[in-house]
């Protein structure tokens, strides 16, 4: 039964990860202007950083230098290519639209999705031994901190308000 209290402490601690972007809430809006770049280049680095520097080389040891992996690569970029293009067209083919960045809703999905492995995959752990699960927690968490202040630099940059992007920030983080 504790596995369960620190499975459920640790999702909490987690999701709260995701209000990082709310110390943007006290800057001006001159400020928060001259970081937004960098912080869309923080979440580019780090998704770009994360696939092709730890994912890509894991799979390829495990797998084998296989096709099947630079495919599979390739699909998903394509895929989220052409989900951003459908949701842009849907969205913003009105020249009075109000229009988000269709990205910014990419990055909700994949967050979302990879927040729900991350927490599926540190639970496994705290099964195992509680001290591996506080040690996988702790990386995931120094991983999701420049992870989620970069989405939260997305959504501002795709239009998203602060408070807006705050909040399907957290509720993104909720997933873990």
């Amino acid at each position: 039964m504790t596995e369960f209290y620190w499975i459920l402490g640790s999702g909490i601690l987690m999701s709260a990860i995701a209000l990082v972007g709310s110390i943007t809430l006290v800057l001006s809006r001159e400020t928060l202007d001259r970081l937004l770049l960098p912080l869309v280049a923080v979440a580019a680095g780090s998704l770009i950083g994360g696939a092709f520097f730890h994912m890509l080389p894991a799979a390829v040891r495990q797998a084998g230098d296989s096709p099947a992996i630079w495919i599979a690569t390739i699909a998903g970029f394509a895929s989220f290519f052409l989900l951003e293009q459908l949701l842009h067209w849907h969205h913003c083919h009105r020249a009075d639209a109000e229009c988000r960045q269709p990205v910014t809703y990419l990055i909700l999905i994949g967050d979302g999705i990879h927040n729900l492995i991350g927490g599926m995959a540190v639970a496994s752990t705290f099964l195992l031994d509680i001290r591996l699960g506080i040690t996988a927690w702790v990386a995931a968490a120094l991983h999701e901190i420049p992870q989620e202040l970069g989405d939260f630099g997305v959504l501002l940059h795709g239009g998203w308000d602060q408070r807006s992007a705050l909040l399907m920030n957290v509720l993104s983080g909720l997933t873990f």
